[in-house]
């Protein structure tokens, strides 16, 4: 499935008990210097909330989490051991779990789709829509991991308020009703939500536009704090992470085409509270 979930070989759900294990390092090692879950996280640039998450085996840590806590913690090695044991994220797809790891430490995160609501802006109900309509069907137990994965990648727009986030997103991924008309309202009143916050930026792209520079596909991109660029496009049980600086500027020069072509964010509010009349 799209947006980083699926059943089957590359998706399957797996154990978290190297996330556990990797925590619980990180919270004994925290805990012998002497350091709070707060004053830890001010020290690696991470919330109290996140690094609650991370020493419960709750969340996966960022690539470069061992490498900036280890001389907080003493420069023992031991987290990076144990960082090399962590197992894959469950209920994310296998060729999706890269991204994942650098989305949580991204400062700019952007996002063009033309297939379906991003998994960051999707509500429940939506969700479950998408599992349901999967084939081969899922178990239930399988879109339990994938919803839990989903609603743990969504704490992003809530814990990292420092990063900005864009989304460019085609008018008729709305006007679909998938799920009916109870789920598009509640979703459209979900999104305008979160144009409501300051660090998201919403665009719609109308139906009608003579001129589209994002033909090619849906896309992702993002920058890490050390200011480097990587770029994400999925399809049907495949993803590619792409780290080529050559190919990644030619992806930004068509998102940065689109933002210009899409509505304004004002007007995409607009134009998504006229669709929310509509149902």
């Amino acid at each position: 499935m799209v947006d980083g979930t699926g059943a089957g070989t590359c998706g399957e759900p797996e154990s978290s008990d190297s996330m556990r294990t990797f925590g619980a390092v990180a919270q004994a090692l925290r805990e012998h210097v002497g350091l709070s879950r707060e004053e830890f996280g001010n020290l690696v640039g991470l919330s109290k909330h996140t690094v609650t998450s991370l020493e419960l085996g709750r969340r996966m840590p960022d690539p470069t989490f061992a490498d900036r806590a280890e001389p907080v913690l003493g420069n023992t090695g031991a987290l990076r051991k144990a960082a090399r044991h962590l197992a894959r994220q469950p209920g994310l797809a296998a060729w999706f779990r890269r991204w994942a790891k650098l989305e949580q430490a991204a400062i700019t995160l952007c996002t063009y789709e033309c297939r379906l609501i991003p998994g960051l802006l999707q509500t429940e109900a939506y969700a479950r829509q998408l599992f349901d309509d999967e084939l081969p069907p899922l178990t239930d137990e399988q879109i339990e991991a994938q919803w839990e994965a989903r609603a743990e990648r969504q704490r992003l727009l809530r814990e990292r308020p420092n990063t900005e986030f864009s989304f460019i997103l085609e008018e008729h991924l709305f006007l679909r009703h998938t799920g009916g008309a109870q789920v598009a309202r509640a979703l459209i009143d979900h999104v305008l939500e979160i144009c409501a916050v300051r660090n998201v930026e919403i665009q719609i792209m109308p139906v009608m536009r003579e001129s589209h520079a994002g033909l090619h596909g849906p896309m992702q991109l993002l920058e890490t704090p050390e200011n480097k660029w990587f770029a994400y496009i999925e399809g049907p049980e495949c993803g590619q992470l792409i780290s080529d600086p050559k190919v990644v500027g030619i992806l930004q020069r068509r998102y940065a085409r689109m933002r210009a072509q899409a509505l304004s964010p004002e007007d995409s509010v607009s134009l998504l509270q006229r669709l929310r009349g509509d149902l």
